[in-house]
Formats: C-alpha cells, structure tokens, sequence
C-alpha cells in the first residue's frame, strides 16, 4: 500500500494545498495520506490563525487520513530541523512511502545534486555559513550562499544561489537532507508550487493564493475577501472558530504575556531562552522603552535589521515567551529527533494506518496528552495553553483542552 506523507501547517487550508493534495495522491498513486502538521505556533514563530484542533478537521475534509502534530520542538525552528523533525516523525510512521512536499523548481533533479553532498558534508558548509554571516547577510541568504559556493563551483554558484533562496526549494533540499541523514526509504516527490509564491502577500490568480495573502485578505476584509481562495470547509470551520471567539489569533493576541516576560526577565535570563543569540537580548531590553506603542509588530520594527531577519526575530520571541530553553532545543538534543507520535485526527482508513502502526511504529503513539511524560509533549502542551490562554474569548476549558481531547474522526 501507498501511503504519502505531506509537512503542512494548513494557516489556513486554501486552494493552493487542494491542488498540491491532489497532485501528491495521483504523483505516488497513494491508497493513504498522513499529514504531519504543525500544532498551534508555525515554523516563521507566529500564532496560528486558528488552533490546531480546527485546522486538523479541515485536513480530514481535505482528504487526509492521519493528521500527525509535529512537536514544537521542530515546528518553530529553521528548516533544518523542522525538516528534519517532520521527516523522523513519518520515518517513525513505519507505513510512510513517500514523501511529497511543493517547491518552485518543481524537479527532484534541481534540489537532489545538493542534499547528496550537504547531506555529510563533514563541517564544511557550516564554516562557510559561518563566513557569510561574518558579512552581514541574514542566516538564509547565507545558508543559500554558502552552499552554493561549496556545490556549484564559481561559474555556476550565481544560479545555484537563486535557487536555493526560493522558499519552498530551500525547505525541499532540507526534507531531501532529512531523507538521508535518516537513512529513510521513503521516496520524495515534488510538486511545482503553482500561481502563488509562498511570500506573495496579494493575490496573483483568481482562484489560488498564498497562505499569507488569505490572512491578510481575512484581516482587512473578513472572510468573504479571502472567500474565493478557500475550499467552503475551510471557510465554514473559520468562521466557526471566529464566531466562538476561537480566532483569529495574531501576533498582537500575545503581546500582553510577551512584554510581561520581556519586561521582568533580566539580559541573563532572556540569553538562557532558545535562538537568543548574538547578544539580542540587550537589544531587545534597549528597544522596549523606545516604543511608542507596546505592540509586537512595533517590536519587531525595531529589533528588525539586515542580520536579524522578522521570521528570526518572531521565533526568538516565541522562544522567550514560552520560555523555552538553549539546552532542550540544542541541535544535539534535536538530532535525537521526536519521541512520539501524537494523533490530531484520523479517518476510517486512518484508523487502519493506526492498528499497522501499533505494529510497525518506532515511537510511542500518543492520542491524549496525559498518555506520556516526555519533555517535547510538555512544551507542546504549554504551547497550547498559552495559545488558548491569547484567544479573542478566552475560556478555562480551553486552557486545559489538551488533557481532554481525543483525536478527531470521520
């Protein structure tokens, strides 16, 4: 049986990923899907529009038959261990065949060249990224740098530069990476993204828009603007959420709690958080009494330069509000990769994947919070709490959803 794995995090779910769903099935001639997605904070360290709970029913809709949460752990780093983290969990799977993520090449052969070299490359390509920092560039444009100089060689790094700056191909190179530092066999396949760049912050198409394009279409004209980029489940499941006081949660929804920690926390304490690096924290206790508002997009204008990209500066912030620490989410910590598999949601053939599994998985499988002690899930439950904690509505009972709720069915 084929059984396809996709990394989403669905903020929200939008025509563009129904074509990248369906391309995914008919490319590998799927019998099944898991979609390993991320839980309530994403990977450019910001809030989720709606929980995790909300965008996991609009993947079953989709068509999914197990949604996966990818720890925080993984879900709010660069892409190499986000990649990385996702790609264990569906190795762990012991059903996962294949692997199909989107990219602007829309080619295997573009990106493979590169993950086979990257993929043990002995120390080299940190020392060269190291280097590109050392000028001033942000950690992508160094990582894309780097690895073009050491890749393609001086007639050809120009072009190797362009496309690993793209987005979706640089997220792509590091599930290929994943692949085989893991020693997976799972079989990667690629999908070009279509009509929408995955920076686009306007529609380009009638039908097909980015994920960052719909949220600002639902911010400045609620949902009707971004209607027509929508399957109706998602439409119907976000103004759901809305109506309850569920969402939308932004950036802002957090900004109480986050100068709550930032304003107490001395320079030492905010150095122990994970990504404060660089002496950040000073800058951010020199930026906050230079506000003119106590806002969160303030505070990032005035931390932003060319070295501290804003996706740099959000999960950096995120780190500090749930206090995540250096040790825990150290790349040697990391590289252990996930320790389970928590269940969102299944369906019927879901639940099938879910019996193979107890048989075939390399982690625990997990269906409620309270199954396991393990730090990554104890993060990833304070996570939730403090997303629900920022809801328009806030409510008791969700703070403390995560011990009580089962996985979703169809």
């Amino acid at each position: 049986m084929n059984v396809v794995g996709m990394i989403v995090e669905y903020n929200p779910l939008h025509n563009g990923h129904v074509y990248h769903f369906a391309e995914a099935k008919r490319l590998t001639k799927a019998d099944a899907v898991i979609a390993v997605m991320s839980g309530d904070f994403l990977q450019r360290g910001e809030p989720a529009i709606v929980d995790k709970w909300a965008r996991a029913e609009m993947a079953l809709h989709l068509g999914a038959d197990l949604v996966l949460e990818l720890p925080i752990a993984y879900a709010a780093q660069p892409a190499e261990w986000f990649a990385y983290g996702a790609v264990a969990l569906l190795e762990a799977t012991g059903v996962a065949t294949h692997l199909c993520f989107g990219s602007e090449a829309g080619a295997l052969e573009a990106l493979q060249p590169f993950a086979e070299r990257l993929a043990d490359d002995g120390g080299a390509l940190k020392a060269a990224v190291a280097e590109e920092l050392a000028t001033g560039a942000s950690f992508p444009a160094a990582y894309a740098a780097a690895a073009a100089r050491l890749l393609a060689g001086s007639g050809a790094a120009a072009a190797a530069r362009a496309l690993l700056e793209q987005p979706n191909n640089s997220l792509g190179l590091h599930y290929l990476i994943a692949l085989r530092r893991l020693h997976s066999g799972i079989a990667p396949v690629t999908v070009r993204r279509r009509a929408a760049g995955y920076n686009d912050a306007a529609p380009t198409d009638a039908r097909i828009a980015s994920a960052t394009a719909v949220r600002r279409l639902i911010a400045g004209g609620g949902l009707d603007a971004a209607a027509p980029y929508l399957p109706p489940y998602t439409a119907g499941i976000l103004a759901r959420e809305f109506a309850a006081g569920r969402g939308p949660v932004t950036w802002e929804n957090l900004a109480a709690p986050l100068f709550h920690q930032l304003l107490l926390a001395s320079p030492e304490q905010l150095r122990a958080c994970h990504e404060m690096t660089e002496g950040l924290e000073y800058r951010i206790k020199k930026a906050l009494p230079r506000l003119e508002k106590p806002t969160v997009s303030e505070l990032l204008a005035k931390l932003k330069t060319k070295r501290y990209t804003h996706t740099k500066l959000q999960r950096t912030l995120l780190h500090a509000l749930l206090l995540h620490p250096q040790g825990l989410l150290a790349p040697e910590a990391l590289a252990e990769g996930p320790g389970y598999l928590r269940v969102l949601a299944f369906s019927k053939r879901g639940q099938e994947l879910l019996k193979q599994m107890k048989q075939l998985a390399k982690l625990p499988i997990v269906t409620r919070a309270a199954e396991l002690d393990h730090p990554q899930l104890t993060l990833d439950i304070r996570a939730a709490a403090a997303y629900a904690n920022a809801m328009p509505a806030r409510r008791a009972d969700q703070l403390f959803r995560e011990y009580r709720q089962p996985p979703l069915r169809v």
